[in-house]
């Protein structure tokens, strides 16, 4: 599991310039921990991180040596300066079961020709022991075919006695529809009209 190294921030110092001096700001919270901790990850460290790492997704964090398993529960992104600006974690207890998501991918997504494959849910929410946490989960839609939908009830998540899911079973996660071509129908629109027309004269 990946190692994120941290340090506990000094909350005299602004949030503003800790970004300005290269690092991203997060806080730890959980059972055992009172308020909460705040920290601070150096950007190159974090950006190496969250590669690979999503919301929802477990590993370790190594406060000042002192190494912590944790869940990433959120991730505030500064698309316009295109950073990081706060993470938050919440600490696990082997035995608590927490709230989480997992992050939906799609698979062969370009060998879908004759449809246009929509997303409707991005995550599935959940809840389960540290011991049993999913961070992805993974549809093949390489098959799919406008009409074709895949619910929360035909994924392997659905089946796994060890989560709670937080939705819906009947829930769509991806649907295909049929492709919308503007030119055919703005060029059926145009015949019409100078059909009306000629027939008008």
């Amino acid at each position: 599991m990946d190692t994120l190294k941290a340090e506990k921030r000094d909350m005299s110092t602004k949030a503003k310039k800790l970004r300005r001096e290269g690092y991203v700001t997060g806080n730890i919270f959980g059972r055992d921990i009172k308020g909460s901790i705040p920290i601070k990850i150096a950007k190159l460290e974090a950006e190496r991180v969250f590669k690979t790492k999503k919301k929802g997704s477990q590993l370790y964090l190594d406060v000042d040596g002192t190494k912590m398993d944790v869940l990433i529960k959120d991730i505030s992104y500064n698309f316009m300066k295109g950073q990081y600006d706060e993470i938050d974690f919440q600490a696990l207890v082997s035995n608590e079961k927490v709230h989480s998501v997992a992050e939906v991918v799609l698979i062969n997504h370009d060998k879908v020709v004759n449809g246009i494959v929509q997303v409707a849910m991005e995550e599935i929410p959940y809840r389960a022991l540290p011991s049993a946490l999913v961070e992805t989960v993974e549809i093949d839609v390489g098959s799919m075919r406008p009409g074709d939908v895949v619910k929360i009830s035909d994924l392997p998540i659905a089946s796994d006695t060890d989560v709670e899911l937080g939705v819906s079973s009947d829930a769509v996660v991806v649907l295909v529809s049929e492709p919308h071509d503007s030119s055919i129908k703005d060029a059926d629109a145009a015949e019409d009209e100078e059909t009306t027309k000629a027939a008008g004269k």
